[in-house]
């Protein structure tokens, strides 16, 4: 193999837990050119600076034209890879076009519920995805289709930031208005597609937390983490009268910098789910949503499940890696995140710290 794509195009999150793949890659291929293809910025930002990875193609195909995206894939065809590789959870057949418009010679893939005829045709070689591993661990299962067997005995996230971000979250800690309190990072968002929004926790539940811990909690500072997309949750936050701090990193991998200062985080599964489990947080709690499954845990054995009655240990009846939405009307998804109540969340944090 001379030339490999990876293409993770279903989220940043997505992307991370795929870091253990290109240093699979490596091993198995030392002379080979390894490059990926992501959708999102912050994926793109995960892999910056990894020594396994040599190029990152970054293309919008959700906002881009589809001339614009067919031209781009065209371009990448050019480059006659001998290997594509669709990460883990990758479930909408759109991403096995992609590949199969860049056209290299090999194009792995995963079988999801959606597989059909036409997906044959799309990819060269797939295997089925299994719900009850890692995703980390479904991405080094492709390498048994070219021949390879994983050698990592138990991958990781890799995280390979650099002295700039570093030095950033440094002058923030030094500038924060306590250092006597400790940090516990709060991500309130989680991924905009599909309708992926309404696995969120409530607003109003963050309202009551953040106030709360001020009194009940006093020796611990929550910061709250997001990009452009937080900020207006954050206003409404500010506006109720609660007191946080805002992360307000001039980008990802600075953000990823200063959650590893956080002694505790709290969150959905979302991105900084697996950024504060990747940068070894020392107490990590996670509000349980229907999309919650095992290939997408953080990968780390002493995380904290903040369990969710209305999701009652059946995600699998809510969310499948098959390219829809989750199931259930908008009503019932909020119903569901709803039942899980302040006193659930601070029970836990306040055990923990």
């Amino acid at each position: 193999m001379d030339r490999i794509l990876v293409i993770s195009l279903s989220g940043i999150g997505d992307t991370l837990m795929a870091t253990p793949l290109f240093h699979e890659l490596r091993i198995r291929f030392p002379g080979a050119r390894i490059e990926a293809l992501v959708l999102w910025n912050g994926a793109r930002q995960v892999l910056l600076d990894n020594p396994n990875v040599d190029e990152v193609h970054q293309h919008d195909f959700l906002r881009g034209s589809r001339a614009g995206s067919l031209a781009f894939c065209a371009r990448l065809r050019k480059r006659r890879y001998d290997l594509s590789i669709n990460t883990h959870t990758q479930g909408r057949r759109a991403y096995r076009m992609i590949a199969r418009l860049i056209g290299a010679k090999e194009r792995l893939s995963h079988e999801y519920e959606n597989q059909s005829w036409l997906d044959r045709l799309l990819v060269t070689r797939s295997l089925p995805q299994d719900y009850g591993v890692h995703a980390m661990e479904n991405n080094a299962r492709l390498l048994g289709l070219v021949g390879g067997e994983p050698r990592l005995p138990h991958p990781e996230y890799e995280v390979h930031l650099g002295e700039s971000e570093r030095s950033w979250a440094d002058a923030w800690m030094s500038s924060r208005p306590d250092p006597r309190r400790r940090l516990l990072g709060i991500h309130v968002g989680s991924g905009g597609t599909k309708n992926l929004a309404l696995r969120r926790w409530p607003e109003s539940h963050f309202a009551n937390l953040l106030g709360r811990m001020g009194t009940e909690l006093p020796l611990v500072q929550p910061v709250l983490f997001g990009g452009p997309e937080e900020a207006a949750v954050h206003a409404r936050l500010r506006s109720e009268g609660v007191g946080f701090l805002e992360a307000s990193a001039p980008s990802l991998r600075a953000a990823m910098a200063l959650v590893g200062h956080c002694e505790g985080f709290l969150s959905v599964d979302t991105v900084f789910m697996h950024i504060a489990a990747a940068m070894r947080v020392p107490r990590q709690w996670v509000i349980e949503t229907p999309t919650l499954n095992p290939p997408v845990y953080p990968r780390r054995d002493d995380w904290i499940r903040i369990p969710n009655p209305g999701v009652g240990g059946r995600p699998l009846d809510f969310y499948r890696y098959d390219g829809r939405d989750i199931a259930g009307g908008a009503d019932e998804l909020r119903r569901i995140m709803a039942s899980v109540t302040v006193d659930d969340v601070l029970g836990t944090l306040r055990a923990g710290f």
